[in-house]
């Protein structure tokens, strides 16, 4: 999949999610966007680099520390 497919699947499921509101008010659309991407993100980038985060690391772009911090805020390290 590429850049412009992904951007194409975020565009049409922020759309779905303004028609599924039905006129009301969001709230918070950033931070949603972000915690509903970032796990499943974390979780196929760890099983691509086999469970090594300084591999995973590099390829986010974050600090090692910083994926740590993400994996136990999203329950992904015992």
């Amino acid at each position: 999949m590429s850049k412009s497919q992904i951007d194409d699947c975020v565009r049409a499921s922020l759309e779905q999610y303004f028609k599924d509101l039905r006129g009301a008010e969001p709230h918070s659309v950033h931070q949603m966007v972000l915690a509903a991407v970032e796990k499943p993100l974390l979780e196929v980038v760890m099983a691509h680099a086999d469970g090594n985060q300084s591999k995973a690391a590099e390829w986010l772009g974050i600090n090692r520390n910083t994926l740590r911090r993400k994996l136990l805020e999203h329950k992904l390290l015992a």
